[in-house]
């Protein structure tokens, strides 16, 4: 027996040892995301077909925009996958990031109980519900995370005019992704803001319903970036950028297109419309 072991032991080592024998491994990336793209199941209908199609796996680590930004400066990452466009700007323009394309766009959309005790049901323009919401001093759920959708949130609780400097009582920030966000606001019949993909695919939608949308700065653009090697020499620059051509390329954006949930589509394709309009 331990002579079996001794030659199964050898063999083992001399197959690591052959070159290209942990091809399958070397052969993967980690991909910084939004918790937006993991919860609405995105991710989860585009790696297998990637992985088939370039032999490539994908480790997904899911958190708000801010969080992966700072993730992948710190050289946690081969690839970002946000939704913040500003400060993914100043990612690249920081040095961090290779450079920035257009992926793929949605909508914000903006929760609430049916009862609307805000009375904000139809309203067009955002910012006057949720100055409406702040008078009324309804609750309102906040992610609270730095990720892409608190950053748009904060934006536009500015453009209304409403300060939250001071924390106010009706306003409160679960420090937690979408998902999370949505089963507390759903739990105590708050406000809330949410891409339209996490809540088309979110079950626990309780009394919540949408009650504003369509407003131009409710706009959701998704934004890919390949870490910079110069900065950290561990980024996987050639896969990460395979990732990059696939997913703005016509297989990638074609995946895009057909991800749909009972018949809806949750994200719209643009990097072609992005680089044509680069292009003139």
């Amino acid at each position: 027996m331990v002579k079996f072991l001794k030659i199964a032991s050898a063999l083992t080592f001399f197959l690591l040892a052959l070159p290209g024998s942990l091809s399958a491994e070397e052969k993967s990336i980690i991909l910084q995301s939004t918790t937006s793209t993991e919860n609405s199941g995105l991710l989860n209908h585009l790696i297998p077909i990637f992985k088939k199609d370039t032999g490539i796996r994908i480790h997904v680590v899911a958190v708000g925009t801010g969080q992966a930004l700072k993730n992948a400066s710190n050289g946690d990452g081969d690839v970002l996958l946000v939704h913040a466009k500003s400060a993914e700007e100043k990612f690249v323009k920081d040095g961090y990031g290779v450079e920035r394309f257009d992926v793929m766009f949605n909508d914000f959309v903006i929760l609430g109980p049916k009862t609307d005790p805000a009375k904000i049901k139809g309203i067009k323009d955002v910012a006057k519900g949720l100055s409406q919401i702040a008078e009324k001093q309804a609750s309102f759920i906040s992610r609270g995370d730095d990720s892409g959708t608190h950053k748009k949130e904060l934006k536009l609780w500015k453009a209304a005019t409403v300060k939250l400097d001071n924390k106010p009582r009706w306003y409160r920030e679960s420090g937690s992704g979408m998902g999370a966000t949505l089963n507390i606001a759903a739990g105590m019949g708050g406000y809330v803001m949410s891409d339209r993909a996490t809540w088309i695919a979110f079950k626990n939608k309780a009394n919540l319903e949408i009650l504003i949308e369509g407003d131009k700065r409710l706009f959701n653009q998704y934004g890919v970036i390949l870490v910079n090697p110069a900065k950290h020499k561990n980024v996987k620059a050639k896969l990460g950028q395979k990732f990059i051509d696939w997913l703005t390329g016509p297989n990638g954006q074609a995946a895009i297109k057909t991800f749909k949930i009972n018949g809806k589509q949750l994200f719209f394709p643009n990097a072609e419309q992005a680089s044509v309009k680069k292009a003139s």
